[in-house]
């Protein structure tokens, strides 16, 4: 039999819209795979079809799964889909089949299938970048009173941090930036946070820092580098707890 192949955005309303339209078209699931944009190498006896990815649809199906399989297993899928992983939307949509089918809220109990163990190992190394941005993700104040923080993460996990920082700080008007795909995190003071995509939109924000911001700074890694005990330096140690790629980001390993 010939195999259906959808062609979806890289986003989660893209993925999701797939799913949506799998089922839709009442597709054979083992025959169908989510495909993330396109390959250059296309497959013989193959029907490859475009997917227009739907706000509302995406609605639909994420409703479906919090309400079949609870918060916990839905997180679960979001998180991988937030991977940089070019096979995750195939590898949620075949566990979305699996939990639908017949597993329910226990499908992520079933790591002897592959999809659903490939769906584990994402989410769980998202988790593990989430996790360290809730330490390493620093804020430094602009002229005009905003927090601003600039980061560049392997994954696409600012829709998991805005949250987080909006319960910590929800009097304070602030942006996260990921640098990597051009995405900005807005969060009003005692306001819901939303999304802006663009080069435009605070486009030398970062140059700006308010006078107390830079002497803060500076106090910052003076404080840093003097409670160093020489002795005790472990560099190995100090890459594991505190990866290299997160420094370019803090002010305390700034120049």
């Amino acid at each position: 039999m010939e195999e259906t192949i959808l062609v979806c955005d890289d986003s989660f309303v893209g993925i999701f819209t797939g799913v949506y339209e799998a089922y839709a078209r009442k597709l054979h699931h083992e025959l169908t795979r989510i495909q993330i944009g396109k390959e250059e190498n296309l497959r013989l006896f193959a029907e490859y079809i475009v997917i227009e990815p739907s706000e509302e649809k995406t609605v639909k199906v994420s409703r479906t799964l919090q309400k079949r399989l609870g918060e916990e297993v839905y997180n679960t899928l979001c998180r991988a889909l937030a991977s940089k992983d070019s096979q995750k939307g195939d590898t949620v949509y075949h566990t979305i089949v699996l939990a639908l089918g017949e597993k329910g809220n226990k499908v992520m109990e079933n790591l002897q299938n592959d999809y659903v163990r490939k769906v584990f190992e994402l989410s769980r190394y998202v988790w593990g970048e989430i996790h360290h941005l809730y330490g390493f993700l620093r804020f430094e104040e602009m002229e005009n009173g905003v927090l601003f923080s600039k980061i560049g993460p392997k994954n696409n996990i600012i829709t998991f941090l805005a949250p987080h920082f909006s319960e910590r700080f929800p009097t304070e008007n602030y942006i996260i930036f990921d640098e990597t795909r051009n995405v900005y995190a807005v969060h009003p003071a005692r306001n819901q946070w939303f999304l802006v995509t663009g080069d435009e939109f605070a486009r030398d924000l970062s140059n700006r820092y308010s006078d107390k911001e830079l002497e803060i700074q500076e106090l910052f890694r003076y404080f840093c580098h003097k409670i160093a005990i020489k002795e005790r330096i472990n560099p190995s140690l100090q890459r594991n707890m505190l990866p290299i790629r997160f420094r370019e980001y803090m002010t305390e390993f700034q120049q």
